[in-house]
């Protein structure tokens, strides 16, 4: 049985689940609380040592041969020793801070004992041996996608596309050796990349000798989650992925944008997908005094404490949407500052709707602490900015036109290549059929006319400091790729053309709404004559 039939196994059971109240989410987590007790009891079964042992009464084998009533309140008490700690009494059965972070404030929404059951047995029926062979991981990982598929406009918010995390990753190059963080963490997912491309470069960590070995284990990785039910999938992913952390885990419980984020040590590369919107006090509230440019912007927020937190020639790319790339006042005061302290190289303009929201327009930065020459400048780092347009006349990414790989491997081979060998011209997805921007055209190009004209109906431009300081008023929302489906506002009438057109098909729906009233009402009337 391949990991993608097992997860779509465990992913069947959440129908029946329904009936109990449990959502896709919820579904998720209850998978996860009885999964890690699950996981300890097969790696013992196997005679793999594991750090992080149950105390008795809170084993798999406790929960496998009971039923009815009795099954469901010795899981609750289960879940209650495993959040404190604690037994029933009071006396202390276990100190696992791991254990304690994973199961705190854990709760299941589960009301029927043969709905606890069902998971048990499905569980139990899974080949683990298989399952560990291609990857415990992986079968949580696809299982969260699965999630993130089924309850997008939310799930949206801590999972990225994988294609995307997989390419971010490859172009950031982390090594081993280096402090990687994410400060809005989610399920780990950057994280979790960032560990498998170093593996795969040091041969599962052969090639490192064992004081290296631990460093990667226990204090290459630093993630911030503000949700603990998040936090809960994360450390999951991260421990099913062979990641530790230290005494918190690989995630840290808190806010990036509060003392947390102060606290946090600088880091070589940071690779995030900060949470979307405005704070208002609430959860994720902006409470930093630190910050040059004080914001209720969240992103703005996260994108200074981001580029603060590099270590001199430090790595970072970070998705954020296009407000980012173009809002004033503060706005402009923060891509100023980041391209005066960072070497802003690269930004990719993804396609619409690939996560979040549909129509939610997001792009990736990719930037360097210090300049190319020197990474300890601290003052005008960034002398040119590439930009790669995967936007303009792309397809209406969804289930039926995933989002892939394939479509960031274009922009991969352009970008691999380094800061002062790139050269304009990129010309993928039928490019060359796309308008152009007149006013961008010849920006910064070089040679003849036809070489200009070609150059502009690219997707990878590359623009001056100059030009965006000058031309675009530090603003770096630029594009230069017409889309086909795009509407000219200079051919959209004027706005009182337009109030009479609304107009127009307004009274044309209230006419429509009361004649539909008359019919319905002059059957009603029939109806009660008969």
């Amino acid at each position: 049985m391949s990991n993608n039939d097992i997860v779509q196994k465990l992913w069947n059971l959440c129908d029946v689940l329904r009936d109990d109240g449990i959502n896709y989410s919820d579904y998720v987590t209850e998978l996860v609380l009885l999964l890690f007790i699950k996981m300890v009891h097969e790696n013992t079964e196997a005679g793999l040592l594991n750090k992080h042992t149950l105390p008795i009464g809170c084993r798999w084998t406790d929960l496998s041969d009971k039923d009815g009533l009795n099954l469901l309140d010795d899981y609750k008490r289960m879940l209650l020793t495993l959040s404190t700690g604690k037994d029933s009494e009071g006396n202390t059965l276990h100190a696992d801070p791991l254990i304690l972070a994973i199961y705190a404030d854990a709760q299941t929404r589960l009301r029927e004992p043969r709905h606890l059951k069902q998971l048990i047995k499905s569980l139990d029926s899974i080949d683990w041996f298989s399952a560990q062979k291609d990857g415990l991981g992986d079968l949580y990982e696809g299982l969260l996608e699965k999630n993130a598929n089924e309850t997008k406009s939310g799930a949206g918010q801590y999972f990225t596309p994988r294609a995307l995390i997989d390419s971010m990753v490859r172009v950031i190059n982390p090594q081993a050796g280096e402090v990687i963080q994410d400060p809005a963490a989610g399920t780990a997912g950057f994280l979790i990349a960032a560990d498998s491309f170093i593996k795969a470069k040091t041969d599962d960590h052969f090639d490192l000798d064992a004081k290296q070995v631990e460093f990667q284990k226990n204090k290459a990785f630093i993630g911030v989650e503000l949700v603990p039910s998040t936090r809960r999938l994360a450390l999951m992913n991260c421990l099913l992925h062979g990641m530790e952390g230290d005494d918190e885990g690989v995630v840290h419980l808190g806010n990036s944008l509060g003392q947390v984020g102060m606290s946090l040590p600088k880091a070589d590369v940071i690779l995030a997908n900060p949470p979307f919107g405005t704070s208002k006090g609430g959860d994720a509230s902006i409470t930093r005094d630190d910050l040059t440019y004080p914001t209720s912007n969240k992103q703005l927020a996260f994108l200074q404490h981001i580029y603060r937190n590099l270590k001199p020639g430090g790595r970072a790319a970070v998705v954020l949407p296009d407000n980012v790339l173009f809002e004033a006042g503060v706005g402009t005061d923060v891509r100023r500052d980041l391209m005066h302290k960072c070497n802003l190289h690269t930004i990719l303009r993804l396609p619409t709707g690939i996560f979040y929201a549909a129509g939610v327009k997001t792009n990736v930065l990719f930037f360097t602490k210090g300049s190319e020459a020197d990474k300890l400048q601290e003052e005008n780092c960034t002398t040119n900015t590439w930009l790669y347009d995967l936007r303009t006349n792309m397809p209406n990414f969804g289930k039926r036109t995933p989002f892939g790989a394939q479509h960031l491997t274009p922009f991969e081979a352009v970008c691999n290549v380094a800061l002062v060998e790139r050269v304009e011209g990129e010309w993928s997805f039928n490019a060359e059929e796309a308008e152009v921007d007149d006013s961008v055209v010849n920006q910064d190009i070089d040679g003849s006319e036809k070489a200009q004209q070609r150059v502009a109906h690219s997707r990878w431009r590359v623009f001056s400091r100059d030009f965006i300081r000058d031309t675009k008023g530090d603003s770096l929302d630029i594009s230069w790729l017409k889309d086909a489906n795009s509407v000219d506002a200079a051919d959209l009438g004027t706005p009182e053309e337009l109030a009479g057109e609304a107009m127009t098909e307004l009274k044309g729906a209230l006419a429509d709404l009361e004649a539909l009233m008359k019919s319905l009402g002059a059957e009603l009337e029939t109806e009660v004559k008969g």
